[in-house]
């Protein structure tokens, strides 16, 4: 099944890849021989620490290319722009309790990042604004109650 994802978030998994297989690969390699340097490898803390460092890499190396193998990269910039809330889309909404007006950026689950104002697809407030238009108001069932948004704008940027 194909994950979405936007441009930014293909680009900084890329990147973090790169640099995982490019700078922390060859660090923690050196790493290791230098502690087999010391000697016995049994009480060796600094050999256990830096296999331990070597597993984690080589796992999340594993992780980011199965993410990207499994990703549909959605450029939102080369969808005609509509009034409509899609994925990618960043959307301003306003709580029709306390008149707070808010922007998110519909992303990925990996790209989230609430204090970016980025929130992911499947979080129940995008949920509740996918599909509808400026001026539709979505209802978000919150822990404390429904909240209700009016949605204010709509930009492919």
């Amino acid at each position: 099944m194909a994950v979405p994802m936007t441009l930014e978030g293909e680009a900084a998994l890329r990147e973090e890849l790169q640099r995982r297989k490019s700078v922390l690969r060859p660090e923690i390699t050196q790493a290791i021989a230098d502690a087999r340097e010391h000697g016995d490898l049994k009480e060796n803390a600094e050999y256990h620490a830096a296999r331990e460092q070597q597993g984690f890499n080589e796992g999340r190396i594993r992780e980011i290319e199965g993410k990207l193998s499994d990703s549909q990269v959605i450029d939102v910039t080369r969808i005609p722009a509509g009034e409509k809330v899609i994925f990618g889309v960043t959307v301003t909404v306003i709580d029709a309790e306390s008149a707070d007006e808010t922007r998110y950026k519909i992303v990925g689950e990996d790209e989230a990042d609430l204090k970016q104002g980025k929130i992911s697809v499947m979080s129940p407030i995008a949920r509740a604004l996918i599909g509808k238009s400026v001026g539709d108001i979505a209802v978000v069932q919150a822990p404390g109650g429904e909240v209700e948004y009016e949605i204010n704008a709509v930009e492919h940027i």
